[in-house]
């Protein structure tokens, strides 16, 4: 399992509330709907910006 790091969590916490509120947008504009995806949003956030987070999976891009 990995371990993130608490600003990591908090970015996610951040981007989930953001996609609950209907705020949250993808590259293209488009309104996220999925839990995965703002997920997915929320760590790449927390990458950019420094905290500890594992490398994207290669699987599904």
């Amino acid at each position: 399992m990995a371990k993130y790091s608490p600003e990591a969590s908090e970015k996610v916490e951040e981007v989930m509330h953001e996609m609950k509120a209907g705020k949250l947008k993808t590259g293209s504009g488009k309104k996220v709907t999925s839990r995965k995806q703002a997920v997915a949003i929320g760590l790449a956030e927390a990458r950019e910006a420094g905290a500890k987070a594992p490398a994207p999976s290669k699987g599904k891009r």
